[in-house]
């Protein structure tokens, strides 16, 4: 069976970026190259991207006109997209999830492969983790205090994490992975 990995970056302060420049921006100064290798690894761990609709709205702007090995990998692979209101056909490598969402990834972690990858934390991430379907959620922490914007679990159920692991970067942002806790 596939695993489901969540990835976000996030600061000290529990503020995700979503699509403020502001926040990529303060984000970026830590992206040290040991940052650089730990995301660069992840990315190449899944062969399938999850994705709900802003994510995919805003990937699908940036990452088709990037060029290099990351770029490339992204581009190709395939997406599995959470939304109510996209339509097919979707671009980028793209296919709608409709319905039932909790059933559909269900289905897709039965399928041989490896694992599924969601970058950021929404709606969609708060459905998996209801349906206890997220093996794993690794944290990128960053040493730097935004103040303001959505947090990483904002409006989610009471959720109970056992920490798997944590890896300390140059920069100062720390990796924390963890796995839910089935109750």
């Amino acid at each position: 069976m596939r695993n489901i990995i969540v990835e976000a970056e996030v600061s000290l302060d529990g503020v995700i970026g979503g699509e403020s420049p502001d926040f990529w921006a303060q984000v970026f100064e830590y992206h040290g190259e040991d940052v650089l290798d730990y995301l660069k690894n992840l990315l190449f761990t899944p062969d399938a991207l999850l994705m709900g609709r802003k994510t995919y709205e805003s990937f699908a702007q940036v990452w088709p006109s990037r060029n290099g090995e990351e770029a490339d990998r992204i581009n190709s692979m395939p997406k599995y997209v959470a939304s109510r209101s996209l339509k097919e056909p979707l671009g980028w490598n793209a296919t709608l999830m409709e319905g039932d969402i909790a059933k559909e990834i269900g289905k897709l972690k039965e399928e041989p492969g490896r694992d599924l990858l969601q970058y950021g934390v929404g709606e969609l991430t708060q459905t998996m983790l209801q349906h206890g379907l997220v093996d794993e959620m690794r944290l990128v922490v960053f040493p730097f205090v935004f103040g303001r914007g959505q947090r990483v679990f904002e409006n989610f159920d009471t959720t109970s994490l056992k920490l798997l692991d944590t890896k300390t970067f140059s920069t100062g942002a720390i990796a924390l992975h963890y796995r839910p806790r089935q109750e």
